[in-house]
């Protein structure tokens, strides 16, 4: 069963590269490039899975993180965070403030859709 997928992530070529994976998976891909386009995106098409960068424009993806687990219309979506920020400190205040898994970049493209079936299948 196809599932939506919002992708939040400044970086083109990452999101070429998510969008090719998971399309080919068969899940329906959504992009954002910038925090205030992710957010509008989640509030109108609730998709069952976010893949979030931490680093955006307008809102970061822990802002994104807080928001989203504020609001109990989308409160329940998944999250990926793939991000640069591979620091533990990060990784720990993701996960504190609601991510369901954690991928540092530069990430392995089987490890990702592992990550997202997973995910998917708990949602």
């Amino acid at each position: 069963m196809p599932h939506t997928i919002l992708i939040g992530e400044d970086e083109p070529y990452i999101v070429e590269s998510l969008t090719f994976l998971l399309e080919r998976q068969g899940h329906n891909v959504l992009t954002a490039k910038d925090g205030a386009e992710t957010l509008r995106l989640l509030r109108a098409r609730r998709p069952e899975l976010l893949i979030l960068d931490i680093m955006m424009e307008h809102y970061n993806g822990f802002e994104i993180l807080k928001i989203l687990r504020a609001e109990p219309e989308i409160a329940n979506t998944r999250v990926l965070m793939l991000t640069a920020k591979g620091q533990e400190a990060d990784r720990h205040l993701a996960m504190e403030l609601g991510a369901d898994r954690y991928i540092a970049k530069p990430f392995s493209n089987k490890d990702v859709v592992a990550a997202v079936e997973s995910l998917l299948e708990t949602a």
